[in-house]
């Protein structure tokens, strides 16, 4: 492409008699590349924000891989043995027991709430599985209780503050189901009383509203286990082999063990995110099939309207290869330019709604407390690519009905 067919381009984008400023159908063809552009960078920055920040958020509490046996009573006897060859499979970096029930607390007001109890080893025992003991903002995991045992517990700060109980000054009642009598054939509740020695805040509402940590021996207690556990949880090397290494447990540990990952434990909420971006996605890319369209629109106004003068410069010698190299660099010129701007302008809307999260959300249906804007590198790439295409691929027809003008049919219109 020569610098004379790049300035009959340039010419034809502007408006009449001279002026340098754009004609009004480019502006319009490049304001609806802008605005696809722009939408789809926002909307899958949002769509993968979703994904990241749920998945960070799940896995501050969550382990990468849980090991439990079959059966309904999540009770898992003699995990001893189990824990030593858990810890010596590739792929596993950290194992520990763990309990999981359920009980009403009470701050010993008037209200009470059912809480997850959630029994984990102490803070400094042993290497940890997950990340919530390093979001305590009052207190500690250590679960130690002013006589010096581990006998505190650790509450959500929703949780706490719903119960009106603070560290090292208030303390929780604990009921659970207990079990049957052997004298009236009824359930006896089980009941235990435990100072509150800290309070954590991970930002999402499920754990802060809901859970509550103990020591593995005091929950051992509450459930009514003796020595056994809920089950072994597991962190692994890469997150994104969990899924490899627990089905290699599974398959080393045979019956009746079995293994849950991260994504299998919250599959549905994963796949339904998975499935709002991709719709989203093929969404906003009809946007930008309409911005197309405004070019082939636009191009084909340019062709009709600059008819004798194509006429002309085939008469002058012009081949139809290079009339056909001017249209074709004219829709190129839009596509970059409405791309380049609507990539700013969505890098700049993405990076404000994400650093001064001016979307708030309300965490008891969405988890978070506001939108969370992701900025992945392969995602703009791809959608830069997808835009230059369409609209290098909308010029080829108004550029191949302008080389196929002949110069003196063309002359005469």
């Amino acid at each position: 492409m020569s610098r004379l067919e790049l300035g009959i381009a340039w010419r034809y984008l502007r408006s009449r008699r001279g002026s340098k400023l754009l004609s009004l159908i480019s502006v319009i063809a490049i304001g609806g590349v802008v605005v696809g552009v722009s939408a789809l960078i926002v909307i899958m920055g949002v769509m993968t924000g979703l994904q990241d920040d749920l998945r960070e958020k799940i896995l501050i509490g969550s382990p990468d891989i849980r090991v439990m046996t079959m059966g309904s009573d999540m009770v898992m006897k003699g995990w001893e043995p189990t824990l030593k060859a858990v810890r010596a499979q590739p792929g596993v970096v950290a194992a520990s027991p763990f309990v999981m029930t359920k009980a009403i607390v009470s701050g010993g007001h008037k209200y009470s709430d059912g809480a997850i109890i959630m029994g984990i080893e102490p803070q400094g025992v042993g290497k940890p599985v997950t990340t919530i003991r390093s979001f305590a903002t009052a207190g500690d995991f250590t679960f130690r209780t002013q006589d010096g045992k581990r006998r505190g517990a650790v509450l959500g700060e929703r949780l706490a503050n719903k119960l009106n109980v603070y560290p090292g000054v208030d303390s929780v009642t604990l009921t659970t189901i207990g079990e049957v009598s052997a004298v009236t054939g009824s359930y006896v509740p089980r009941e235990m009383k435990l100072e509150v020695t800290g309070v954590f805040n991970t930002g999402m509402y499920e754990y802060d509203n809901q859970y509550l940590f103990v020591s593995l021996d005091v929950a051992q207690e509450l459930a009514g286990l003796q020595n056994d556990v809920t089950g072994l949880e597991i962190a692994t090397k890469d997150r994104w082999a969990a899924s490899e290494v627990g089905a290699a447990l599974a398959r080393k540990l045979g019956y009746p063990y079995r293994t849950e990952d991260w994504q299998a434990q919250n599959n549905s909420l994963f796949q339904a995110l998975r499935l709002e971006k991709l719709g989203m996605t093929l969404i906003l890319m009809l946007v930008i099939l309409v911005a197309a369209f405004n070019i082939v629109g636009t191009l084909t106004m340019v062709v009709a309207d600059k008819t004798r003068e194509i006429g002309i410069l085939r008469a002058m010698g012009m081949t139809a290869s290079a009339i056909r190299w001017i249209f074709l660099a004219q829709g190129i010129m839009i596509g970059v330019v409405g791309t380049a701007l609507g990539l700013l302008l969505g890098l700049a809307t993405a990076i404000a709604l994400d650093t001064y999260k001016l979307i708030p959300l309300n965490p008891e249906v969405y988890f978070i407390d506001h939108l969370p804007v992701a900025r992945q590198p392969l995602d703009i790439a791809v959608t830069v690519v997808a835009s230059l295409l369409i609209a290098a691929a909308a010029t080829i027809y108004p550029a191949l009905q302008a080389s196929r003008l002949l110069p003196v049919e063309a002359m005469r219109e």
